[in-house]
């Protein structure tokens, strides 16, 4: 019988899937026992892992079904082409010479997928590999979190840790004869999320050093990145405002993380290459009319200060060097049509928890654009990076434009999502309506 036992929280985490000495066909058998009740009433009991029970919870409201397989997104010929011009192409010689004698003397698969958990290159021992192949498990196919639930790399990829998944945590029932670790990948010059590289094999991964494994395979594809990038161009100023409060600017070789005014003032200035007064960017920071012009200042001087007088000129307030803006990459692309492309870069909503009102306008505006573009190319792929991120979860449009474009055997999680979200939306409309509020924007 289950254990009665509650999960505990977050503090009392374990990254590793066995604790020393454990059993793993016991482990194995509780972990199928909670499960099933997990998935029957959603009562969390022992030995699930915090770690896992908080990653089983975020599986069951992204409607993700206990049974099915991964949806295989790109063909061929379009993994290979999109893959040629990641960024981790770059260090895939070191993954494999560091896990190639692993992977074949364990017989375990090696994975590497980007940062929409869309897997990349699958690569390992034969037999593990066509065992894998059975569930999807194969390049171009997504394995995130919110698509297929609890698993090494999307999980990976919702943390934004290295973990291990054994047996029966993962989310499908297919999966449960699996054991993975995996670590993300990240630019060593801007922390963005790249992807993760992932381990999959039998229960001897296990093992806490699978799992340190796996994530020096990852520092070192870090390293490698960071060899291979090109010198700092002093004369330009790298910004990165897309997904994150808190901007990242790149300038001389150094990183800078900015405060949340100071990106809403960089992210401004970004788009003002001529300049702002002084009266122009208390006008585009602030909703309150009565702030004064001297609080403005006293931030620039900070600004100033962090950035150095070479960088933040003043009469007007401007950026002394041109500037290159994840934001503004993706306007460009969006503008010459490359909406996968776009898309790639699109990290997020423009400093998400600002309102500064230019700020707004500018998130709201590059957002519909590339929404309505993704809309109308209907590709199924890019919808689903859109509809199965943070920001696009509740977005209904994108939903009914991802079923529309899907194969009808492929359309049941999806029309399941489509349903309960509808279902929501016309709630909320109700209750708006009987309190005379405006109901949210779809």
């Amino acid at each position: 019988m289950c254990g009665e036992a509650t999960v505990t929280d977050r503090r009392d985490e374990s990254w590793v899937a066995l604790d020393a000495g454990a059993d793993p066909a016991e482990r194995s058998r509780q972990l199928r026992c909670a499960h099933e009740q997990f998935t029957a009433d959603g009562r969390l009991v022992r030995p699930v892992r915090p770690l896992v029970a908080a990653s089983w919870q975020r599986s069951a409201r992204a409607r993700v079904s206990p049974d099915g397989a991964a949806r295989v997104e790109l063909g061929e010929e379009d993994v290979s082409a999109y893959r040629d011009g990641h960024p981790l192409a770059r260090v895939m010689p070191v993954v494999r010479e560091l896990t190639d004698a692993y992977a074949g003397d364990g017989e375990h698969v090696v994975a590497v997928c980007d940062a929409q958990g869309r897997l990349l290159w699958v690569e390992g021992h034969p037999r593990a590999r066509a065992a894998a192949a059975r569930m999807n498990f194969v390049p171009g196919a997504r394995w995130a979190e919110s698509a297929v639930g609890t698993n090494a790399p999307g999980t990976a990829l919702a943390e934004d840790r290295p973990v291990q998944v054994f047996s029966a945590e993962h989310f499908r029932r297919p999966v449960q004869t699996w054991t993975c670790a995996a670590a993300p990948v990240h630019d060593p010059r801007t922390g963005r999320l790249l992807g993760a590289v992932d381990l999959t094999g039998g229960d001897g991964l296990a093992h806490p050093h699978s799992l340190g494994f796996v994530q020096a395979v990852a520092r070192a594809a870090e390293s490698e990145l960071a060899l291979l990038a090109p010198p700092p161009v002093h004369d330009t100023i790298r910004l990165e405002a897309l997904g994150r409060d808190e901007a990242l600017l790149v300038a001389d070789g150094r990183t800078v993380r900015l405060s949340r005014r100071h990106s809403e003032i960089a992210v401004l200035l970004a788009c003002h290459p001529e300049g702002l007064s002084t009266d122009g960017l208390l006008v585009a920071l602030y909703e309150d009319e009565a702030v004064r012009p001297v609080t403005l200042r006293a931030e620039l001087s900070r600004l100033r200060r962090l950035l150095g007088p070479e960088l933040l000129a003043s009469r007007p307030y401007r950026l002394s060097a041109p500037v290159d803006a994840d934001f503004q990459t993706v306007a460009r692309r969006l503008g010459s049509g490359a909406v996968a492309a776009a898309m790639n870069v699109y990290g997020g909503p423009l400093l998400p928890g600002s309102q500064a009102p230019a700020v707004v306008r500018l998130r709201a505006r590059l957002a519909g654009q590339l929404r309505a573009a993704l809309i109308a190319r209907a590709d199924p792929g890019l919808l689903s990076d859109w509809a199965y991120s943070p920001w696009g979860e509740d977005d209904l449009p994108v939903w009914q434009a991802l079923t529309a474009a899907l194969p009808r055997h492929q359309q049941a999680a999806v029309r399941a999502r489509l349903t309960a979200l509808s279902a929501e939306q016309s709630l909320a409309t109700g209750q708006s309506r009987a309190t005379g509020l405006q109901p949210p924007r779809a």
